[in-house]
């Protein structure tokens, strides 16, 4: 009987454990997740909240309705959205001072097919729901759009994906693949070697 080569059967076997690692760990995110959305479609029920000016982790708040007030919009931000019909183009994110203190405000005032920013809404009372923002980590999606937009798709955690479950399916996957292979050139060898 022929001794496996030790450093090529050492780097597979440790790439074959990193993947089923990796699948383990994907699995344990499946119900990680599914409690996060749980929590998520709970907030939606709750009643409306002041906007947030602590500290608190953004993910307390998503889903969360709630009001607060524009003093001014200091500037304009248009990023890729979806209007109430689906459609893509714009929705327009106004950063607002909301006093001395605080972090200010982000508010989705609406969409639009166009990236020029609006210019006939001055700021005031808001009110819709809190979703995550990549640079601000919360944002308020109002409920009423600013004047020349169309309301911004309304937000749901059902577009939240899970796939962690597809995610664990591939790494295990991967390492069987991985497995199978170093298997079936071991077996070439040998037989090119011959006995």
């Amino acid at each position: 009987m022929k001794r496996l080569p030790i450093i090529p059967t050492t780097v597979v076997a440790a790439a074959v454990a990193v993947m089923i690692g990796l699948g383990i760990w994907q699995l344990q995110r499946v119900g990680e997740k599914q409690a996060l959305l749980a929590r998520f479609h709970q907030a939606v029920k709750l009643p409306p909240i002041a906007w947030p000016n602590s500290a608190a982790r953004g993910e307390d708040f998503y889903f969360r309705k709630a009001k607060g007030f524009c003093l001014q919009p200091t500037s304009w931000r248009p990023t890729a959205g979806r209007n109430a019909k689906g459609e893509s183009g714009w929705s327009f994110i106004a950063s607002c001072r909301t006093g001395a203190e605080g972090p200010g405000m982000q508010v989705d005032m609406g969409w639009s097919k166009e990236s020029k920013p609006p210019t006939g809404w001055s700021g005031g009372e808001v009110s819709g729901v809190i979703v995550p923002d990549e640079e601000h980590q919360i944002r308020l999606v109002s409920a009423n759009p600013a004047p020349g937009l169309q309301p911004s798709a309304p937000p749901s955690p059902d577009t939240i994906p899970n796939n962690h479950l597809l995610y664990a399916i591939q790494w295990f996957f991967f390492a069987a693949a991985a497995a199978l292979i170093y298997y079936l050139v071991l077996r070439r060898r040998r037989k090119q070697e011959g006995p």
